[in-house]
């Protein structure tokens, strides 16, 4: 795996991986690890760099010039203001950052401050995330976070007076003991800060991680099915109603709010990871970073790139990952911008599964897009995979 091996196109999105935490929380399957050194942030930014000029000096294979960048994690505020400026201004020396539209990066409200903003926000940054996740004490618990949620309208207050206009809130509905009046409370809280956006996630029970080991040792009860569908309907009514539209699934945003750098990923659109675990995708070409820190550093630190889960997506393949990623979105897949990213038509490739599932109500199709219905939402996972098996 190597650069210079891949399509010469142009890559718009860029994803950089801080794995560094000060607690791991309960349900969360992302990589991640706890009580590292200043001189282990220091080394990280180090190597981060070193693999962004894997990128940024191979005369053949991609052009990186980001368009929308995501900091992730992990925690990316928890690395030292030094080196989080160290790590901007690097990728700014290896990358054109001229066309650059959307820079997110995640902050945790436990460890939010002013001076850490307006430094992201002077280098660029103009969109924040912030992990709210509920807005009562005792989920937030449940969860394994060590915030307040009063740290959220902190954190809030601080994004407005670093300067920014854009962010959004996480939320997570479908917590053990959770009930809908609960659920309503945390989404009504987090509308009242008037974010531009606001992403409501249903707790999942990834394999290994500490919550799905107590459902299974009975330490814990998932909510019901049916509760957890009414607590989704009731979300998107409610911000419906008050201007934000779900755009995706899980997502809902104020007109021109919605995350651009997502939208690419839901569109099939080319991306590069830095960082360990991080994903990358071009032109049909996937693979992600190995998902150990030690391992990620010992191949940067030999000029190798950290690339695990080598694969190529043949056109077959490309047009049910997209299928499945489009559905995802509130409009669906749309037949002319399906067929110009993949030269197939949709309605033809899966006039079947379109059929069956009109005819059940799930989907609705006319003559510009096939969508999700209220009645597939709860079963779209599902849905999708329908489609992908069509290939």
């Amino acid at each position: 795996m190597a650069p210079g091996r891949l399509p010469a196109v142009a890559v718009a999105a860029l994803y950089v991986h801080v794995p560094f935490c000060f607690h791991k929380c309960h349900y969360c399957d992302f990589y991640s690890i706890t009580r590292q050194s200043p001189e282990r942030m220091e080394r990280f930014v180090d190597l981060i760099l070193a693999e962004a000029q894997m990128w940024g000096t191979e005369k053949r294979g991609p052009t990186m010039k980001p368009a929308t960048l995501f900091f992730g994690g992990g925690t990316p505020s928890l690395l030292p203001p030094d080196q989080m400026e160290r790590l901007i201004r690097g990728l700014k020396e290896r990358f054109d950052f001229s066309q650059v539209s959307e820079w997110t990066v995640e902050v945790n409200p436990a460890t939010a401050n002013l001076d850490y903003c307006r430094m992201l926000r002077e280098l660029g940054v103009d969109r924040l995330s912030f992990g709210a996740q509920s807005f009562r004490p005792d989920e937030l618990q449940t969860l394994e976070r060590h915030h307040d949620p009063q740290d959220v309208a902190r954190s809030v207050d601080i994004a407005h007076s670093a300067g920014f206009k854009r962010f959004n809130l996480d939320l997570i509905y479908a917590i053990p003991k959770q009930d809908l009046q609960s659920w309503v409370g945390s989404l009504e809280a987090a509308y009242g800060l008037n974010p531009p956006h606001i992403s409501c996630y249903n707790l999942t029970y990834e394999s290994n991680t500490p919550i799905a080991v107590k459902r299974r040792l009975g330490q814990l009860v998932p909510v019901s099915e049916e509760l957890e569908i009414e607590m989704l309907r009731f979300t998107r009514h409610y911000l419906s109603q008050r201007g934000m539209e779900p755009y995706e699934i899980s997502n809902y945003a104020l007109p021109g709010e919605e995350c651009r750098h997502n939208l690419n990923y839901w569109l099939g659109g080319n991306y590069i990871g830095l960082g360990p675990s991080a994903a990358s995708h071009v032109e049909g070409h996937r693979w992600r970073n190995r998902p150990h820190l030690g391992e990620w550093e010992a191949a940067i630190g030999s000029k190798t790139l950290p690339a695990i889960d080598v694969e190529f997506l043949g056109p077959d393949q490309r047009v049910g990952e997209l299928a499945m990623l489009m559905l995802r979105l509130s409009g669906g897949i749309n037949f002319a911008d399906f067929a110009a990213r993949t030269g197939y038509d949709a309605r033809g490739h899966f006039a079947d599964q379109i059929a069956r599932f009109t005819s059940h109500g799930l989907l609705h199709a006319d003559q510009n897009a096939v969508c999700l219905t209220e009645k597939g939402l709860p079963v779209a996972d599902a849905l999708a995979a329908e489609f992908l098996a069509r290939t």
